[in-house]
């Protein structure tokens, strides 16, 4: 694994956890009962935006670590992907003989 790819592996793995983490610990609107005229009860009145990114960076790096060790240690390799996957579109060679 290049260093580009091994940073866009972390690029992906910090936005699924960031997705993950977001919705962790909203409180809505709704929920203090204080809905601004105009606005949905569910829109986050406090949000931690900053400590859930704080939270993220870390979770996202134990996790980057443990993927990029598998995948420099050959443990799984990309023909096991492919083995359990599948070789993905079938040709149009059937095999018949035509």
């Amino acid at each position: 694994m290049g260093v580009t790819s091994g940073l866009v592996l972390y690029a992906v793995v910090w936005f699924m956890t960031f997705l993950v983490v977001l919705p962790i610990r909203v409180q809505t609107q709704g929920d203090l009962k204080d809905v601004v005229p105009g606005t949905h009860a569910g829109a986050p009145e406090h949000h931690h935006l900053k400590k859930k990114a704080i939270w993220t960076t870390l979770i996202a790096a134990a996790l980057w670590a443990v993927f990029a060790s598998i995948i420099l240690s050959g443990v799984i390799s990309v023909d096991d992907l492919e083995n359990w996957i599948g070789r993905g579109v079938p040709s149009s060679r059937s095999g018949t003989g035509e």
